[in-house]
This record gives C-alpha cells, sequence and structure tokens, in this order.
C-alpha cells in the first residue's frame, strides 16, 4: 500500500538533484533578500516598546473618540460624551503605558 503514502519512499536514497535545488533555491532567496535591503534588519527591542507605546497613545485617544462620537449621535449629548471618552482612552492608553515601563526587562 505504498501507493497510498504521499512523498518519497523511505527505502530510496535521497535525491542529489533535490539537494541541491534546495541550496541554490536558498542561495537566491538570501540573495533577493540582500539586494532588497531585508536582509538582518528585524526591528530591535527598542524600536518593537516604541511602537507598542505609539499603539496604546493612538489606540486610546481615537478609540474612546470613535465611541464617544457615536454615543454622542446615539443619545443626541453632543460633545459630551466625545469629551470623556477621549479623556478616558488616553487615560488608559497611559496607565498602559506606565504598566509596560515598570515590567522588568526579560
Amino acid at each position: 500500500m505504498a501507493e497510498d503514502r504521499p512523498g518519497q519512499d523511505p527505502k530510496l536514497p535521497e535525491d542529489a538533484r533535490l539537494t541541491s535545488l534546495d541550496q541554490r533555491l536558498k542561495q537566491a532567496q538570501a540573495d533577493e533578500a540582500v539586494r532588497t535591503g531585508r536582509a538582518g534588519k528585524s526591528a530591535d527591542k527598542n524600536q518593537q516598546l516604541g511602537n507598542r507605546v505609539l499603539s496604546y497613545l493612538i489606540g486610546g485617544f481615537a478609540g474612546g473618540a470613535l465611541i464617544g462620537w457615536v454615543l454622542d449621535r446615539l443619545f443626541d449629548t453632543s460633545p459630551l460624551l466625545l469629551i470623556t471618552l477621549m479623556l478616558l482612552g488616553a487615560v488608559g492608553g497611559f496607565w498602559n503605558i506606565i504598566k509596560l515601563a515598570n515590567q522588568r526587562p526579560e
């Protein structure tokens, strides 16, 4: 019932052409990454932390403003809920940043 199983037969030796093709493919991908400038340039921890802080600030303001605007339209209390929830969103964003700053480094 070897026909039912996909892939190569484990009893057969590995094909040198496939190994060579894998090596050439990996080399071509590495060359392309160098050519396009993506080789080894992952974001460091400081950049990731900065992006996280920025997302907390923007998310708090924008989320609070959006929810406040929708509730103002719904209850016709313009701009009371917009301002209140935007400030609460900002406070929540700063609270998350404070909690992030108090974490021990890994």
